[in-house]
């Protein structure tokens, strides 16, 4: 799950996330909210992304200050659970 959320938060293209459904939801100005562990354990799921799924929450009076700072700054807003994740990989990491 750190690597996920990782994969999600920190891996880049250009300065956006380089998953195209994270750059979608992020740049309609979603927060990562939340990463859960075997909510897809069809064949497909658990090829595509070893069974993890990712929750985007919209709240819509942020949506609009979200996707600008994403588009502009390139800011990816997140939940306390993901960016803990975030922190947990980059502390074990050696990349």
């Amino acid at each position: 799950m750190r690597l996920c959320a990782w994969y999600l938060y920190g891996e880049k293209h250009r300065g956006y996330a380089l998953n195209p459904v994270a750059n979608f939801h992020l740049q309609n100005g979603s927060v990562m909210w939340r990463i859960n562990w075997m909510a897809d354990t069809s064949p497909r799921g658990i090829a595509s992304s070893c069974g993890m799924m990712v929750n985007y929450r919209y709240f819509l009076e942020d949506t609009a200050s979200n996707s600008a700072a994403y588009r502009g700054t390139k800011q990816i807003k997140a939940s306390e659970q993901v960016l803990s994740l975030v922190s947990q990989f980059q502390q074990n990491s050696k990349l």
